[in-house]
């Protein structure tokens, strides 16, 4: 098959690939039909993340299933399905406490034409038949973004009338902003730098948009919020920087949420401790909130694909990864 392969720093290439194969009776392989690129992804591709050897890249897909392994029972071949781009046995102490799987499995060549599913029955959710073809972008968010927003606001403990201020201004902060919105926070404050940006963080529910950071940035969110921070905020980047941003926009008693893989990020123990600001989050445990986002979705309540501002044919990935990288494109949608 032809997949996505990372070769180094900025160094990605469409290329043949061994086709995959069951090696579990609890696998299943799926025919990828949608997929896409990842923020998380450009911490490879910027070199942050060392490319030891050349490997397949990508973690969010959509598609039927093709094959299935002697011990999957819920899906079959034919089924459209929501690839979770974390796999999780549905069984463990930690998926039976929301939280992701202690025998985690995670989507490998989900930028491919084929992908294999640990623990299908657990992780794999399929549709009534074949979605309309306008879903299917909202659909693939359900795989990594909108889930991991989602996630976001509820490890924030945002509540109906409450506020929320969310940082970072990537797929998953405006999925971060649109959840927020859905749980019934009453303004919701959206830190973004990028007018196109600014403009889906409205449209998904933002009441405000603060473009400073820092001392400023912190000044205008008590601005709005008359006088003091946010009773919950959502991180959504990883880095050093965000983290900070987010603690100083955080009320006293308020929980930040972090969802952003963390790269050069410590964790302010005495901002904390001075705030009494609790931090909850970590990896989003995707299959946990797929069936209420699915329903969501299909209902055409939420419209979370509209971060995809750019699509491309799965053979021109890397033209989609250097417009993700140079901040052209908010997210790049591939098509077969």
């Amino acid at each position: 098959m032809k997949a996505t392969m990372i070769h180094g720093e900025r160094d990605i290439r469409f290329e043949e690939v061994p086709d995959p194969t069951i090696s579990a009776p609890t696998d299943a392989i799926v025919k990828v039909v949608a997929s896409c690129i990842c923020g998380s992804d450009l911490w490879s591709y910027r070199g942050e993340d060392p490319t030891h050897e050349p490997h397949t890249i990508g973690h969010e897909c959509l598609g039927v299933v093709e094959e299935v392994g002697a011990d999957v029972r819920d899906v079959a071949p034919g089924d459209f399905v929501v690839v979770p781009f974390d796999h999780c046995d549905g069984t463990c102490s930690a998926c039976l406490n929301g939280a992701p799987c202690e025998n985690v499995g995670i989507t490998q060549s989900g930028q491919a034409e084929y992908a294999v599913v640990t623990h299908a029955d657990g992780s794999l959710v399929k549709t009534d038949g074949t979605p309309d073809r306008d879903l299917w972008p909202s659909l693939l968010t359900l795989s990594d973004v909108m889930a991991t927003g989602w996630h976001a606001a509820v490890a924030a403990g945002v509540r109906r009338g409450g506020t929320a201020v969310v940082v970072g201004d990537g797929a998953v902060g405006l999925c971060g902003v649109l959840a927020a919105a859905q749980m019934g926070a009453e303004t919701v404050v959206a830190m973004s730098r990028h007018e196109p940006r600014q403009e889906i963080a409205r449209a998904f529910g933002a009441t405000h948009v603060v473009a400073e950071r820092g001392k400023e940035g912190v000044a205008a969110v008590k601005e709005i919020l008359g006088g003091t921070g946010g009773d919950a905020v959502l991180e959504c980047v990883g880095n050093g920087p965000a983290f900070e941003q987010a603690f100083r926009v955080a009320r006293p008693g308020a929980t930040v949420g972090f969802v952003g893989v963390p790269h050069g990020a410590e964790v302010p123990l005495r901002v904390m401790f001075s705030k009494n600001v609790g931090l909850a989050g970590g990896m989003a445990p995707v299959r946990r909130y797929l069936p209420e986002l699915l329903d969501l979705v299909l209902a055409r309540t939420i419209d979370p694909g509209r971060v995809f501002d750019l699509t491309l044919p799965l053979a021109e990935v890397a033209d989609g990864y250097r417009a993700m990288d140079e901040r052209t494109a908010i997210k790049v949608y591939l098509e077969p």
